[in-house]
Formats: C-alpha cells, sequence, structure tokens
C-alpha cells in the first residue's frame, strides 16, 4: 500500500468536491457564503459601501472597518448577528480581526485575499439585486395576479 504525501492528499480532495453529493463539505461553505449577511459585510469590507451605486464601473478599494461602522451600513442586522457572521468569516478564513490595545479598544475587521476573492463575486450579486429588483417585483406581481 502506497502512502500520499499532504500536497498529494489535498489534491486528491479537491477533485472529490461536488456540491451535489449530500456529504460534500461544500455545501457547508455554499450555505455560510449564500447567507445575505455574509454577502452585505463582504461588499462592505470590499469597500462597496456607497448605498444606491450599481454597475462595474464603481470600484472602491478594501478597507478595515471597525465594528460600529459595519453595524451602521448594515441597517437592520442585529448585533448579535453581526457578531455571528463577524466570527464564521474569520473562522473560515475570509476575515481577520484584529484588536488594538487603545482605550476603549479598538476592533476592526478586514478582507483576507481569499475573502476578497470572494468579494468580487458577492458584489456582482449584490449589483444584479439591485439592478433588477424593480423587475423581480413587477414579476411577483404579476404572478401573484394570476394565481389569485
Amino acid at each position: 500500500m502506497t502512502t500520499m504525501k499532504a500536497a498529494q492528499k489535498r489534491a486528491q480532495a479537491k477533485v472529490e468536491y461536488n456540491a451535489f453529493l449530500a456529504g460534500c463539505p461544500s455545501r457547508q461553505l455554499l450555505d455560510r457564503i449564500s447567507d445575505k449577511w455574509v454577502v452585505l459585510i463582504l461588499c462592505a469590507l470590499g469597500g462597496d459601501n456607497s448605498r444606491g451605486q450599481t454597475g462595474a464601473a464603481h470600484a472602491d478599494t478594501p478597507k478595515a472597518m471597525r465594528y460600529s461602522e459595519i453595524s451602521r451600513l448594515l441597517a437592520g442586522v442585529s448585533q448579535k448577528m453581526l457578531t455571528q457572521t463577524l466570527r464564521s468569516l474569520e473562522h473560515d478564513g475570509l476575515l481577520t480581526r484584529t484588536v488594538t490595545p487603545t482605550v476603549p479598544v479598538t476592533v476592526s475587521y478586514e478582507l483576507t485575499d481569499l475573502g476578497l476573492s470572494l468579494h468580487h463575486m458577492t458584489r456582482g450579486l449584490r449589483n444584479w439585486a439591485q439592478t433588477h429588483m424593480a423587475e423581480v417585483l413587477a414579476n411577483r406581481e404579476n404572478y401573484d395576479a394570476r394565481t389569485s
């Protein structure tokens, strides 16, 4: 029986990831990154935090943000949900949490390279939703009128 090196095992595992299979761990990741708060946090930390702007021409640069800045930007997020989401993103390696020993303590969050790569996709998703919301609302209204 031959033994595999760690790099070979990782390469084999990559080949075996298939989100269509029930036991695939990538399903957990898809569940996490499809959450609305994850998408909005990634967009905020990616610098895409100008409300109402859409399209590829809007390209801010990623920046570190304090918890309170993120909380103010994400209207409607509870303190508990924001804290849980930030912790899960840190756990997955999508952002880093930096504590600066000041009075009071300053905590900031910033995207990692991995998080930045995901941000590029979530930005497109956010822009698509904002651009097509009127059309979706009209379709919902038409559907409701037909089915009532």
